[in-house]
Protein backbone atom coordinates (compact mmCIF):
# COMPACT_ATOMS: atom_id res chain seq x y z
CA UNK A 1 0.00 0.00 0.00
CA UNK A 2 1.29 3.58 -0.93
CA UNK A 3 -0.40 6.84 0.37
CA UNK A 4 -1.42 10.06 -0.94
CA UNK A 5 -1.38 13.38 0.49
CA UNK A 6 -3.34 15.75 -0.82
CA UNK A 7 -5.53 18.38 -0.68
CA UNK A 8 -9.30 18.26 -2.12
CA UNK A 9 -11.03 21.60 -2.92
CA UNK A 10 -14.98 20.73 -3.67
CA UNK A 11 -17.16 23.03 -5.82
CA UNK A 12 -20.75 23.87 -4.38
CA UNK A 13 -22.49 20.79 -6.47
CA UNK A 14 -20.31 18.64 -4.69
CA UNK A 15 -20.23 19.83 -0.93
CA UNK A 16 -23.32 17.70 0.20
CA UNK A 17 -22.53 14.48 -1.67
CA UNK A 18 -21.14 11.60 -0.14
CA UNK A 19 -18.14 11.70 -2.32
CA UNK A 20 -15.62 10.51 0.03
CA UNK A 21 -18.25 7.47 0.72
CA UNK A 22 -17.90 6.67 -3.05
CA UNK A 23 -13.89 7.27 -3.09
CA UNK A 24 -14.16 4.32 -0.43
CA UNK A 25 -16.63 1.88 -1.96
CA UNK A 26 -15.95 2.15 -5.35
CA UNK A 27 -12.25 2.26 -5.55
CA UNK A 28 -10.66 0.64 -2.24
CA UNK A 29 -8.66 3.73 -0.94
CA UNK A 30 -8.68 4.03 3.10
CA UNK A 31 -9.09 7.61 3.78
CA UNK A 32 -7.16 9.38 6.54
CA UNK A 33 -8.92 12.91 6.86
CA UNK A 34 -6.14 15.17 8.62
CA UNK A 35 -8.28 18.63 8.28
CA UNK A 36 -11.24 19.70 6.33
CA UNK A 37 -13.97 22.31 5.89
CA UNK A 38 -17.21 21.90 4.63
CA UNK A 39 -19.67 25.04 4.12
CA UNK A 40 -22.76 25.39 1.89
CA UNK A 41 -20.99 26.97 -0.88
CA UNK A 42 -17.35 25.41 -0.45
CA UNK A 43 -14.93 22.70 0.76
CA UNK A 44 -11.52 21.66 1.30
CA UNK A 45 -10.03 18.50 2.70
CA UNK A 46 -6.64 17.40 3.91
CA UNK A 47 -6.50 13.69 3.28
CA UNK A 48 -3.68 10.90 3.32
CA UNK A 49 -5.06 8.31 1.10
CA UNK A 50 -3.70 4.77 1.63
CA UNK A 51 -4.30 2.11 -1.49
CA UNK A 52 -2.62 0.30 -4.47
CA UNK A 53 -1.28 2.92 -7.35
CA UNK A 54 -3.86 1.97 -10.31
CA UNK A 55 -6.99 2.29 -7.30
CA UNK A 56 -5.42 5.59 -6.21
CA UNK A 57 -4.88 7.08 -9.67
CA UNK A 58 -8.28 5.82 -10.56
CA UNK A 59 -9.79 7.29 -7.38
CA UNK A 60 -8.32 11.05 -8.25
CA UNK A 61 -9.36 10.84 -11.76
CA UNK A 62 -12.96 10.18 -10.41
CA UNK A 63 -12.61 13.20 -7.77
CA UNK A 64 -11.13 15.63 -10.43
CA UNK A 65 -14.29 14.11 -12.99
CA UNK A 66 -16.91 15.79 -10.01
CA UNK A 67 -15.06 18.59 -10.62
CA UNK A 68 -13.07 18.97 -7.27
CA UNK A 69 -9.75 20.46 -7.50
CA UNK A 70 -6.89 17.81 -6.44
CA UNK A 71 -2.84 18.83 -5.37
CA UNK A 72 -0.04 17.62 -3.87
CA UNK A 73 0.18 18.49 0.18
CA UNK A 74 2.58 17.24 1.33
CA UNK A 75 3.50 20.49 3.11
CA UNK A 76 0.37 20.36 5.31
CA UNK A 77 1.08 17.31 7.24
CA UNK A 78 2.31 17.45 10.49
CA UNK A 79 4.93 14.38 11.17
CA UNK A 80 3.52 11.96 13.24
Amino acid sequence: MIHRRLRLTFPEAQVTEPVIYHVVKDFNVVPSIRRAAIENHFGWMIVDFGGEVADLDAAVAYLEGLGVEVVNAEGDFIAG
